[in-house]
């Protein structure tokens, strides 16, 4: 009877191509058909009507509810010429996926299709089974999603998708939507005060952002046959096969074909759904693949993020394909991230971190370069906490992705402009364009894009008109980190602004007071700057040197949320209250438990159901041999030394996952989740993983291959 395995290969090697056909050979022609967008608006709504959505979407103006009733009205004749039958609040809450609950246009009770303003502007979803850290009690099951209008309406497999905000009864957020809009609101006054100083016309500063999505494919047969990739999105068991990513023939190499064919086809539904993906390339690793995005405005690019994985997840089902998008899926291979690639945009049409031929806008360039280097080196350990899962701790500071430890790379451009500046902020200045020149501004204008090297091993490295946040693990929601990002920054620019005030309220030029304030940031923020090695371990002992934290662990890193200063921070520019911080903390902690406990569970099942019978069989097998050798008189020693081996591997799984599930049940008891979630990091995780690992690995170095159960994950990743 054929295993499992062999099973699963047998139906890899019979798949067929899925044929994809896209609606047009030009992709403007259907480019954002499924979105209620800006285009389609203003050919649906009264001009008067189209007006206030639009002060809505660029001034934050409430939408009134006669407004609401034409908009929903508009929106519902729309949707039913395209054959839509269901309504839904889109909303993201802390599970780091999305939510929704369809709603029929049909009222049965007057046979007709209605959609009202009510519906468009709010609902009233079960709260109750979300994650909400304390906020409310099981009982307490009222919540309320509300219509951003900031990011377009679509039409996701017949369904009209409004995205929502979604907060609990008592008005505290459960999403990540919202305090990202809060966030947004808080840099765009922050950035605003300090262009100003440069340019009257800036009355708008937003954020852009622009995702790399990694992801492994694998076909769907062989990942069923792998119990641990079902349950907890990894291979909890695996040695690493003879050929890897080692002859470095996988990156930017020919697409397989199958995964070329899924590619095409969620490329497609993507751009259907206005969502303006471009780049498509092998990435490190055998299975691994990126998919890149034009820059959006944050937020609609982070709902486009988290609308794309599910795009690919379910387009991959098309094509027997399973996509992966955890941080590390299989051990011996790179893991995989999101590079969040984030800059700020005014509404007069300047990225504020892209240099050019003008003196005045480049101090202004470097004004807010030096601002976003402060609030890092200020706040590297909330950045941290902002990417910190369970997942992207088996990632991070694994030679393939950024290290725990938060540095910025500049490149020797840079970082010769910023260290002539610092260094020569004493010297006498004289008034007018001179300045720059004195001062080696003069080496901006010519910066172009590719005037550094790239740094790979950098957590948040300067990319030419941008900063690149490597370190941001592939499932997350980059909602979460980039809050963190949007926050810290307007913190400085803030401080920033006060700092010049009082040097030109001294009695100094505004160029020389912004110029002094930039030298002291300089300074004060020189330690957190490094362009070397960021895999190395003089990295790690350097960092040590100057002072930089090092936060390995997920439930070490998410302590920072229980500081004074982080509460006082979100407080400070009406992000997040305490209350918030504390229910997000928690989750945080609640989900890198489960996850452990997932993962274990998985081990153990696995260790006892399926390796020790398969390996107890082959040791029967070998009994039988070495007896027969041993009655024909031949040696017999070999055999009977690999009987004890697989018997000693047998044992020391039984007694670890026994010590395992005993520490489990104790953690479990324990009423505060910091120590909780502290335990299961070093006394589950740390003291029994490897160990059991050990066991199994050994045992697939001496158990007959065919009998093997579990699929190797190097017949998953060479997917042709």
């Amino acid at each position: 009877m054929a295993t499992l395995r062999q099973q699963a290969l047998s139906m890899v090697q019979a798949r067929q191509r899925s044929a994809v056909k896209a609606p047009s050979t030009k992709i403007s022609d259907y480019f954002g058909e499924n979105v209620f967008g800006t285009a389609q608006m203003k050919v649906s709504l009264a001009p008067s009507v189209f007006k206030k959505v639009m002060e809505a979407i660029d001034k934050g103006s409430k939408i009134d509810v006669s407004t609401a009733e034409e908009i929903a009205s508009a929106v519902k004749t729309w949707a039913l010429a395209k054959g839509v039958t269901h309504y839904t609040h889109w909303f993201q809450p802390l599970t780091g996926s999305t939510a929704e609950k369809h709603d029929s246009f049909f009222d049965a009770l007057g046979g007709l299709e209605k959609f009202k303003g009510s519906a468009l502007v709010q609902q009233e979803p079960d709260a109750s089974s979300f994650p909400n850290g304390g906020i409310r009690s099981t009982f307490e099951a009222r919540g309320y999603t509300a219509w951003d209008p900031s990011s377009p309406i679509f039409i996701f497999e017949n369904t009209l998708c409004i995205p929502t905000i979604f907060v609990s009864y008592t008005g505290e957020a459960l999403d990540y939507k919202t305090p990202l809009l809060k966030s947004m609101e808080a840099i765009n006054d922050a950035s605003v005060q300090i262009c100003q100083l440069f340019d009257r016309n800036v009355k708008k500063v937003f954020p852009s952002l622009g995702v790399e999505q990694e992801y492994f494919v694998v076909d769907k047969a062989l990942f069923a046959a792998r119990p641990d990739l079902v349950m907890a999105g990894r291979t909890v068991f695996g040695h690493s096969p003879a050929r890897g990513q080692q002859l470095d023939d996988h990156y930017f190499g020919t697409i397989p074909t199958r995964v070329k064919d899924f590619m095409v086809d969620f490329e497609i539904e993507s751009h259907k759904l206005g969502i303006p993906v471009m780049t498509r390339h092998n990435e490190v690793a055998p299975g691994q693949f990126e998919v890149a995005p034009l820059f959006e405005e944050i937020n609609k690019a982070t709902d486009h993020n988290q609308l794309l994985m599910d795009v690919m997840d379910k387009v991959a089902e098309k094509h027997n394909l399973k996509v992966l998008f955890h941080e590390k899926p299989f051990a011996g291979v790179n893991g995989s991230g999101k590079h969040n690639n984030w800059s700020l945009i005014t509404d007069t049409g300047v990225n504020l971190f892209q240099p050019s031929s003008s003196a005045r806008e480049n101090l202004q360039f470097l004004t807010f370069l030096v601002a976003t280097i402060k609030a890092v080196y200020d706040h590297s350990d909330l950045l941290r906490a902002s990417i910190a899962s369970a997942g992207n701790d088996y990632r991070l500071g694994a030679n393939e992705a950024p290290p725990a430890i938060i540095s910025v790379f500049l490149g020797a451009t840079l970082t010769e402009v910023l260290d002539e500046l610092e260094k020569n902020g004493n010297i006498k200045i004289e008034k007018g364009d001179n300045m720059y020149m004195k001062l080696g501004i003069s080496k901006i204008p010519e910066i172009i894009l590719d005037n550094t090297d790239r740094n790979r091993t950098s957590p948040f490295a300067f990319t030419g008109n941008k900063f690149e946040f490597r370190a941001v693990g592939s499932q997350a929601n980059v909602a979460g980190p980039m809050t963190a990002l949007n926050v810290i920054v307007a913190d400085v620019l803030k401080g920033m602004y006060k700092d010049i005030e009082k040097e030109m309220a001294a009695g100094k030029e505004k160029k020389i007071a912004i110029v002094n304030v930039l030298r002291k940031y300089i300074k004060d923020s020189k330690k957190v700057r490094f362009e070397g090695d960021g895999y190395s371990d003089a990295w790690a002992k350097e960092a040590e040197k100057r002072g930089l934290s090092n936060l390995k662990s997920t439930p070490v890193a998410l302590d920072v949320y229980q500081k004074k200063a982080t509460k006082e921070l979100f407080e400070r520019h009406n992000v997040m209250n305490e209350i918030e911080l504390h229910a997000r903390h928690e989750i945080m902690l609640e989900n890198f438990i489960m996850r452990v406990q997932i993962e274990g569970r998985v081990m153990g099942d696995l260790a006892l159901n399926h390796i020790i019978p398969t390996a107890i069989l082959y040791q029967n097998k070998m009994i039988e041999n070495a007896n027969g050798l041993k009655g024909l008189g031949l040696d017999h020693t070999a055999a009977v030394a690999t009987i004890k081996e697989v018997s000693k591997h047998i044992e020391s799984l039984k007694s670890n996952i026994t010590a395992m599930i005993e520490a489990r049940k104790k953690l479990n008891k324990e009423e505060d989740i910091v120590k909780m979630a502290k335990g299961y990091q070093t006394e589950v995780k740390e003291a029994y993983f490897d160990k059991i690992r050990y066991a199994v690995d050994k045992l697939e170095l001496l158990v007959d291959d065919e009998s093997w159960p579990l699929v190797k994950y190097r017949e998953m990743l060479f997917l042709r």
